[in-house]
């Protein structure tokens, strides 16, 4: 059944809302196994304070809407959101870490969830929409066991995160399951961070000697099967588990121990990856625009201009970074594309062009806008950038 004009206004302005929140998270993590009791929950905990520990602005969201255990595992217990206006607050555990957490929302922490999918969903969109998150580095969103609702729903909801942490034990029988996640990763698009093999061994308290509890190599295997890195394994320690139970993130009150230091090599190709992604979208976002100018102002004669102004340009701020003028080389066919191209030149802005030499531009990966007013370089920019740009024909089309 289609929808009317009042909903379809409506999911507009909720998309709306969600953009502008998630336009403020620098990277999105999602933290899943196909299997329970695998201590998924217990990662996203240390990798969220593993963050703030680092200075990071950190979100943890907990989207495990039958079993929330981010609040105990913080020693969160007890707390309440509020609003404030039409938006809900985070919970703050300390300067650096906000949390949200359905657990917030039940005042009997033995009441039982008995929801539907769409009820799910529609408070997962709350908390991705509604939530003041402000200025994130990182958001890390805990999600229940599974290939079901609610991980498909934050996965839909973030459009483009960055990937998926995906935690399993060693033995087979966790393995088959969380195999099942890796194939829902990569049929969702959603990259796959890596694997973490926790509970992978058992350290003894007094001689530190490690003793093997489930049998194989179940966790690495499975990422060298699947292709995806393998960020390491995770022993189990008893202190972990006081930790867990008293609500004091392990890796920050351990931070010394054998298994606080495995969780640091595991969570630190995160940070190294995420920073790959900033460089990418940072050169994502920079571009070089090419104007040809006669007398400091577009020419309208692309081939007969005296100079070219070089603007370099970031396409996400819509701003001009830096700007020089160039003489082009001498005349012959087909240079000007490939000069520009080694100039790392995205885009040409002409007034008139020739049929040929467009096709030489895009030859060479660069967009062409031809019919442009004979203005001032800077002008014709700011214009372009902001989808304002008036072109006409153009006056050397042959």
């Amino acid at each position: 059944m289609p929808f009317d004009k009042d909903q379809q206004r409506q999911l507009q302005a909720e998309q709306e809302q969600i953009n502008q929140n998630i336009k403020r998270i620098k990277h999105q993590i999602l933290v899943l196994s196909g299997k329970g009791g695998v201590g998924k929950s217990s990662i996203a905990v240390n990798l969220a304070v593993w963050l703030s520990m680092l200075g990071k602005r950190v979100g943890l969201l907990d989207v495990d809407i039958h079993g929330p255990s981010v609040p105990k595992l913080l020693n969160l217990e007890g707390r309440r959101l509020q609003g404030k206006g039409n938006r809900i607050e985070p919970i703050l555990y300390n300067d650096t870490l906000k949390v949200i957490s359905i657990g917030f929302l039940i005042q009997d922490e033995n009441a039982a969830l008995i929801w539907r999918g769409p009820m799910k969903h529609n408070v997962i969109k709350q908390f991705v929409s509604e939530v003041s998150w402000g200025d994130l580095d990182y958001l890390i969103i805990d999600c229940p066991p599974g290939t079901g609702d609610e991980p498909l729903s934050i996965v839909h909801l973030l459009g483009k995160a960055d990937g998926a942490v995906v935690v399993t034990t060693p033995q087979e029988l966790a393995v088959a399951d969380v195999k099942k996640c890796i194939t829902f990763c990569k049929q969702l698009n959603l990259p796959v961070l890596g694997v973490i093999e926790n509970m992978s061994g058992f350290v003894c308290p007094h001689c530190s000697q490690r003793t093997d509890i489930f049998k194989g190599n179940g966790g690495r295997q499975m990422a060298k099967d699947f292709d995806v890195p393998f960020l390491g394994s995770i022993p189990m320690d008893s202190n972990m588990v006081s930790a867990a139970d008293s609500g004091k993130p392990f890796i920050y009150h351990n931070n010394q121990s054998q298994t606080a230091q495995a969780l640091n090599c595991a969570f630190e190709p995160l940070v190294q990856s995420n920073r790959q992604i900033e460089t990418n979208k940072k050169e994502q976002n920079e571009m070089k625009i090419a104007i040809p100018l006669t007398n400091g102002k577009l020419s309208q004669h692309f081939g007969h201009c005296e100079q070219f102004a070089i603007v370099d340009v970031d396409s996400d701020s819509k701003s001009i970074k830096n700007q020089e003028l160039l003489s082009p080389p001498p005349h012959e066919p087909g240079i000007l594309p490939k000069w520009l191209s080694g100039l790392h030149v995205s885009l040409v802005i002409a007034g008139g062009m020739g049929q040929r030499a467009q096709q030489l531009f895009v030859q060479n990966q660069i967009e062409v806008v031809v019919g442009a007013p004979a203005e001032a370089p800077e002008d014709l920019v700011s214009a372009h950038l902001n989808g304002t740009l008036e072109t006409s024909g153009n006056i050397c089309d042959h």
